[in-house]
């Protein structure tokens, strides 16, 4: 049986940064202006090894864990990660490995990911209109490569397929619909999110968020839209089928619809920290004990004693305060923990 929290949630997932860096300057994640040439990134001595993180995710696998997700920063930049998927990949249990990244780097090793072990893949894509997606990745890349890392994987057999879009008021929203026309009909899974306040350093505030009923209002206006039942009972997106059966979309709704409630996400950041919300302001250390020589018994007990303890609900506590400036506490920053 999975761990259970106080709020009667089991430890289901597991999504583990695997490096700080990235390729992009996303304004909503990691500014240019903060994270110039100048910024001190983690020393590798700091990350966890592939090691590490192998003998962690079979300890959250005993613990209920099911599905695993790869995230950065931006993974691809880890050197030989096909060599770090291979570790999981053999883990009796784990019923699902994937992979979060912006797709750039995706192409030259979409084969090698699959020959060791992925199932399937994420690409972030915030707009396929060349100037918006250079302002949104900070100037760093244009789509094209990222397209063609997309149907490398494809080819790869990577699939499902996920293409995930944060939309920003007055930033990329004008490509929504647009952007749902690239994909249609194409068996990839395209989904909405709603521009949240991950982190400190986005300058977040609430008149930027498109809800995802607008999103699918905007969407079902032009290519009519109908819903589907999740997948899973803590699935984060709500699953809408175009009607003439040309595939689907998906609308993740943080803001305007929080679904806490279901959460079973537990988070293991580059430097081998223990986080239980993707808004929470620190974790617990598992990299020092692992180090010192903790056995798989110590560091099991530690894990499971801090998911018994999580009460966690950020999204819907916000939801329910008068104060919806979203900087009311710090925050880890979203490349420390991934999405």
């Amino acid at each position: 049986m999975p761990e259970v929290d106080q709020l009667g949630r089991p430890l289901r997932d597991l999504r583990v940064s695997v490096t700080d860096r990235c390729n992009f300057r996303c304004p909503y994640c990691m500014p240019a202006e903060v994270y110039g040439a100048r910024y001190a990134f983690l020393p590798k001595p700091e990350l966890l090894t592939f090691e590490e993180i192998e003998r962690l995710a079979r300890l959250f696998v005993e613990l209920g864990v099911e599905k695993l997700r790869i995230t950065g920063g931006e993974p691809l930049l880890r050197a030989d990660l096909p060599g770090l998927v291979r570790r999981p990949a053999e883990i009796p249990g784990l019923r699902d490995l994937t992979l979060t990244t912006d797709g750039v780097l995706l192409e030259r090793h979409a084969r090698a990911l699959a020959a060791a072990g992925l199932r399937r893949i994420s690409v972030s894509l915030d707009s396929h209109d060349g100037s918006v997606f250079r302002r949104m990745s900070g100037g760093r890349a244009d789509p094209g490569p990222v397209f063609a890392g997309i149907e490398a994987a494809a080819r790869a057999g990577l699939a499902p397929i996920k293409v995930n879009c944060v939309v920003q008021r007055g930033v990329n929203d004008a490509g929504i619909v647009d952007l749902a026309r690239r994909f249609r009909g194409t068996g990839i899974v395209l989904r909405f999110i709603e521009f949240m306040d991950v982190g400190t350093l986005n300058d977040w505030n609430l008149s930027q968020v498109v809800t995802a009923k607008e999103i699918l209002e905007r969407i079902d206006a032009e290519l009519p839209l109908e819903p589907l039942a999740r997948s899973y009972s803590a699935e984060v997106a709500s699953r809408y089928r175009y009607r003439d059966g040309s595939g689907e979309i998906g609308l993740i709704s943080s803001v305007s619809q929080p679904f806490c409630g279901d959460c079973t996400r537990a988070r293991l950041t580059t430097d081998g920290k223990l986080v239980t919300c993707l808004f929470a302001t620190g974790g617990t250390d598992l990299r020092g004990p692992l180090r010192a020589g903790a056995p798989d018994a110590e560091l099991r007990e530690r894990i499971a004693a801090v998911w018994r303890l999580r009460t966690d609900r950020y999204s819907e506590e916000r939801a329910a305060s008068t104060d919806l400036s979203g900087r009311a506490r710090p925050k880890l920053e979203m490349y420390q923990i991934g999405g």
